[in-house]
């Protein structure tokens, strides 16, 4: 879909979605909150609807997108980071 066909700006997927599970948690870490008192889903979970993002888009994201999509890397990131903690 062109820009102007969806009205906004778009980002074209340049890394597979699939290899978010590779990505290092640390690459977002420093980003993620420390909040205790906030419930952490789970990777997968998140992972899931990261993946549904990029599907409903179809490889391109506007900005509010965009704007879910690094809300949910910070999310994905922190559940990373809580199951590392969790495991030592």
């Amino acid at each position: 879909m062109s820009e102007g066909a969806r009205g906004d700006t778009l980002c074209r997927l340049s890394v597979a979605p699939r290899s978010l599970t590779s990505m290092s948690a640390s690459s977002f870490a420093s980003s993620a909150s420390s909040d205790a008192s906030t419930p952490v889903r789970s990777a997968a979970v998140v992972n899931v609807e990261i993946r549904a993002l990029w599907t409903r888009a179809g490889g391109a994201l506007s900005a509010a997108e965009q704007e879910r999509y690094q809300r949910l890397l910070v999310e994905w990131a922190a559940a990373v980071r809580a199951d590392v903690v969790e495991a030592a």
